[in-house]
């Protein structure tokens, strides 16, 4: 899953992010309004999640935009009110949910994880398929065929972060930087050995490879296999 933070508290933004990171979720996060409604403009989204308080443009502001120019992403808006004018204008707007400060993460994550699974064409948005493989993100999941294949974390978010790039060359970078959260360092091994690992899991006893390795580039799920 992957979510925009649009938060100004620095401890507030960063005990959300560390969280749904800690769930293999990715997160964006920035402090403003304005730069709320870029991201939010220019990546496709799972959900996100908006502030009402902000500088430079409120969270109303922010989801009246969004709305007015097509974007449907779910949003999940945060604020210290608990009107019910505040509510009720926050959903006219467009919001998708309301959630009143302060909250327990677990219900966030859960009201986040909810939201991204609707899609205006009724698409399940939890699954992600490939061939006979199915990985459920909501209840972190990996099926290939009727078989359950249990993966520790990261090698979950690995093989999400695969998935999401179906058909297309995954750099080692980027997998650094999406599942382990930092900066390329081209001494260190841990992507080779989860990657092992994976193989191990979700390719060894089954006709079909789902993992391919590009020489000196990264990794590809091929997109024949859908």
């Amino acid at each position: 899953m992957k979510v925009l933070l649009v938060e100004d508290d620095p401890k507030v933004a960063s005990h959300i992010a560390n969280g749904l990171l800690g769930e293999g979720h990715e997160c964006i996060t920035v402090g403003d309004g304005a730069s709320g409604f870029n991201e939010a403009s220019s990546n496709e989204l799972d959900a996100v999640i908006l502030d009402v308080m902000l500088p430079e443009l409120d969270g109303f502001s922010v989801l009246e935009k969004l709305r007015e120019e097509g974007n449907t992403t779910p949003v999940l808006l945060l604020s210290a009110k608990s009107q019910v004018e505040d509510k009720v204008k926050g959903l006219r707007t467009g919001a998708n949910d309301y959630l009143t400060k302060p909250f327990a993460f677990e219900e966030l994550l859960a009201r986040v994880e909810g939201l991204a699974g609707r899609n205006k064409d009724g698409e399940d948005k939890t699954l992600i398929k490939v061939g006979d493989l199915t990985l459920d993100l909501v209840n972190r999941k990996v099926l290939r065929g009727d078989q359950e294949i249990d993966l520790q974390s990261k090698e979950f978010q690995l093989l999400e972060c695969l998935l999401r790039h179906k058909g297309k060359v995954v750099t080692r970078s980027m997998l650094l930087e999406q599942v382990w959260n930092y900066h390329f360092d081209p001494q260190t091994n841990v992507i080779d050995v989860h990657i092992s690992r994976l193989r191990q899991k979700v390719d060894k006893a089954f006709n079909v490879p789902l993992i391919e390795t590009v020489r000196g580039t990264g990794y590809r799920i091929a997109d024949g296999l859908a």
